[in-house]
């Protein structure tokens, strides 16, 4: 299962490399992988501090976190 969520998370960091961001819908549907599948992913790309996920409504905007937000981290 590791192995399926890495893919996927690589499929997401591909997809928001291509685009400012996206929305949590948007990335659902372009993908068309199972939902939790997804989550998965995202949650693995969040907790290593690659995303930023911001609520909008009922949705969610997802961003890949730049390079000067990594250093202000750090910092």
């Amino acid at each position: 299962m590791i192995t399926k969520i890495g893919i996927v998370a690589g499929e997401i960091w591909q997809l928001l490399e291509s685009r400012e961001n996206a929305k949590l819908d948007e990335i659902k549907s372009r993908l068309d992988k199972p939902e939790m599948l997804i989550l998965m992913s995202l949650g693995w790309l969040s907790r290593e501090g690659h995303i930023l996920i911001n609520r909008e409504g009922e949705n969610f905007n997802i961003s890949l976190r730049k390079k000067k937000d990594f250093e202000a981290v750090n910092e």
